[in-house]
């Protein structure tokens, strides 16, 4: 049983919710509220560094702006406006004294009726912020991880809303992390309904093959933040990019192949289902890539000052 004291419901600080700062462990709902049994809540997973200006938010409107993009597609409508958000985000971060953290909006609905017809139901929002240790270890993160691909096929775009971070949409990458973490994989690498690459549990995935970048389209998948800041340094640095339909076997014999995410950054896959990929260590193009990464979001370098938001 893990430690009580490191139980997220039993800490000190502050969350930000429905407009005030409350005490952490007050921060509460109701054990009927209705996106506990339905899983209609949209969330979003914000990431704020240390930099030589101070503690600085990652593409923070960018992310704001997919909360609210996601409220919309499954018809929430949050009660606040983007930039009170903004504002509330880098208010818990500042109250919470964290030089670096992790931040979670969630949007979810209220206790007032159950049932699928989900009218008539208050929207709440809560922010939380914590210290995030990184996804993966060191060793991890230079030589890359080992990863499986899943059983479970991706979500398909009329059957759930790919755009919208859900809440409900997680319990498919529950179930294949968990799926591959039994099977003594690191991560899972999802397919679609058509059998093409489609991402991992959490995170988007590139393929590198003479030079060429290829990443699957957005067809059923997240569009990632951290994915759209990977393309852009990829078209700083000149490299042709190609986003396509992939198949697995292609990953077989790729060069080089990485995830990205908030929480994951830039996690190079060193192995998929047994196979080693190129020469089983993070390559040249992953690894200029991970550090030019690593260097924007800790303010080591300034190319894109519009991505930071410095409290």
């Amino acid at each position: 049983m893990a430690d009580d004291r490191t139980s997220f419901a039993n800490r000190d600080g502050v969350i930000w919710q429905d407009g005030d700062l409350v005490p952490w462990r007050s921060a509460t709902t109701h054990v009927l509220t209705h996106t506990i049994h339905y899983g209609v809540g949209v969330f979003e997973g914000i990431r704020a560094y240390a930099t030589p200006k101070g503690t600085s938010v990652f593409r923070l409107r960018e992310h704001t702006r997919r909360l609210f993009d996601s409220a919309q597609i499954v018809r929430m409508d949050i009660p606040f406006s983007r930039e009170e958000l903004i504002k509330a985000q880098l208010e818990v971060i500042k109250a919470n004294e964290l030089e670096e953290c992790y931040v979670r909006p969630v949007v979810y609905y209220g206790s007032e009726a159950m049932g699928l017809r989900a009218e008539n139901l208050s929207v709440h929002v809560s922010i939380g912020c914590w210290p995030w240790p990184d996804y993966m270890d060191a060793d991890s993160q230079e030589r890359g991880i080992c990863v499986g691909t899943s059983s479970l096929t991706r979500h398909h775009v009329n059957i759930s809303m790919c755009k919208a971070k859900v809440s409900g949409n997680y319990v498919n990458s529950i179930l294949a992390l968990s799926e591959a973490r039994d099977g003594g994989y690191d991560e899972a690498l999802m397919l679609d309904n058509e059998g093409y690459v489609a991402e991992g549990t959490g995170e988007n995935v590139f393929m590198i093959r003479d030079g060429v970048i290829h990443t699957p389209q957005l067809t059923s998948c997240l569009p990632g933040i951290t994915r759209d800041s990977i393309l852009a340094f990829a078209n700083e640095l000149g490299y042709k990019v190609i986003e396509r339909n992939i198949t697995r076997d292609e990953f077989y014999i790729a060069d080089e192949a990485f995830f990205t995410g908030t929480a994951a950054e830039v996690l190079p896959i060193r192995e998929l289902d047994h196979r080693v990929i190129g020469n089983g260590n993070r390559g040249p193009v992953t690894e200029k890539l991970q550090t030019m990464y690593m260097e924007e979001v800790r303010g080591i370098r300034e190319n894109y000052p519009e991505w930071h938001t410095v409290i």
